[in-house]
């Protein structure tokens, strides 16, 4: 192995630590949620609502991140977005009021987590490997898994021994204490020859017959991006959904709040370690549609699962919907930025993959919401869980539709290296 292989590797192993603390941070407001029920009495779509501001403020600056991470470098966005992490979460262990909970978690978390988590990491990751993004990415984003099954339900004991205060402080403390040291040492922006701002560089000096490259403005006339920004809105609608709710859903239902964290936590967490890496890695082989149609078709089992979970809680349906959500919702991570640099690969890719995020928030925002409101207005989630697997089907369908498999070059010019290159592996 190269030394440039070997600390491709290193980046990748550091990115994984550290989605791992960022999004055991990000999947414990469902523990969090059933704690603030209990302690303030607000309506679950207040609480709830907190997690969809969260996800419009993320998905609101994604696109921001991907431009910035054009013109700073990525490194710099992970350091900065930290400190807001750390500062986000001990503040959101003051709460009093429902807004105190909206400004913290749902704003300063939040502007933390879309500097410091997804978009400029997969810059970063998919930098380093060019030739092999699904794999890498898979690899990396597995991180989420670990911190599903780890912190979540180390949160909710952190709850149980200290409180819900004092566990927001934990959290805030051990994600600075981790985050910053490791981005500082271990991370390193990708090889200046495989970088977005040098390809955008090098395109700026080039005739402009020879540099065209796909750019928002030509990316949002094209029908397949907005096929593709139907699977970030629709895959993210229905696996959020889910997530957010899963853990009060089963205390609704009987299943004890412990188990429900270890299953919402641990077993999803775990499963979706496995998903990540290994749809990544297949979708390289079979391509991006038929491995995202696999993977959702987990989700839509999963969701008859949770139906059997209100008939029989105490059982072994909890975990099996564990599982099948775990391995399901893993397609998403790997699979859908990887379409997205298959099609608009080159030097604009990092604004165009920061809107596509937008619109995976905005399907967060929506569900996340959205389930709670039917909750208050119905007494139940049956509703919800229609509506869920609604969009569990749609969304491979605006895959297939998106069509990755066939890249195409931008108007005006020829494809991109890096969709070149993937178009020549398949």
């Amino acid at each position: 192995m190269s030394h440039e292989n070997r600390r491709g590797w290193i980046v990748v192993a550091t990115v994984f630590l550290n989605f791992a603390m960022l999004y055991g941070a990000w999947y414990s407001c469902s523990v969090f949620l059933v704690a603030l029920l209990r302690e303030f009495g607000w309506s679950r779509s207040l609480v709830a609502g907190s997690f969809s501001v969260f996800s419009l403020i993320h998905g609101s600056l994604s696109a921001i991140m991907g431009w910035m991470a054009n013109r700073v470098s990525p490194k710099q966005l992970l350091l900065v977005g930290t400190c807001l992490v750390g500062s986000g979460l001990l503040l959101a262990g003051e709460t009093t009021e429902w807004w105190h909970l909206y400004v913290a978690f749902g704003v300063v978390t939040a502007a933390g987590i879309s500097m410091a988590g997804w978009v400029p990491s997969v810059l970063i990751v998919r930098g380093w490997f060019p030739d092999r993004v699904g794999t890498a990415i898979g690899v990396a984003s597995a991180g989420i898994g670990i911190g599903m099954s780890g912190v979540v339900p180390l949160t909710q004991l952190l709850i149980d021994w200290f409180g819900w205060r004092w566990a927001y402080r934990i959290l805030g403390a051990a994600i600075a204490g981790w985050v910053l040291p490791a981005t500082l040492w271990l991370i390193r922006d990708p090889p200046i020859d495989g970088s977005d701002a040098a390809a955008g560089a090098r395109a700026r000096r080039q005739p402009a017959e020879a540099g065209v490259y796909w750019t928002i403005a030509s990316a949002v006339r094209d029908r397949r991006y907005w096929a593709l920004a139907g699977v970030f809105f629709s895959g993210n609608f229905v696996t959020q959904m889910l997530l957010v709710h899963q853990v009060a859903y089963m205390v609704d239902r009987g299943v004890p709040v412990m188990i429900a964290a270890f299953v919402g936590g641990g077993v999803v967490g775990v499963a979706s370690i496995v998903g990540k890496i290994g749809w990544g890695a297949l979708s390289d082989r079979i391509g991006r549609e038929l491995a995202y149609t696999l993977g959702l078709s987990c989700v839509v089992a999963s969701i008859g699962a949770l139906v059997l979970v209100g008939m029989y809680p105490v059982s072994v349906f909890p975990y099996l919907y564990g599982v099948l959500i775990g391995v399901g919702y893993a397609a998403t991570a790997p699979l859908t930025p990887a379409a997205a640099s298959d099609l608009f690969g080159g030097a604009g890719f990092s604004t165009i993959f920061g809107t596509l995020q937008g619109m995976m928030s905005l399907g967060a925002a929506v569900s996340s919401w959205g389930a709670g409101k039917i909750f208050d207005v119905t007494g139940s989630y049956a509703v919800a869980l229609w509506v869920a697997l609604g969009s569990a089907i749609l969304a491979p369908i605006f895959m297939w539709l998106a069509a990755p498999r066939r890249p195409h070059p931008p108007p005006g010019g020829k494809p991109s290296a890096i969709s070149d290159q993937l178009s020549n592996l398949r």
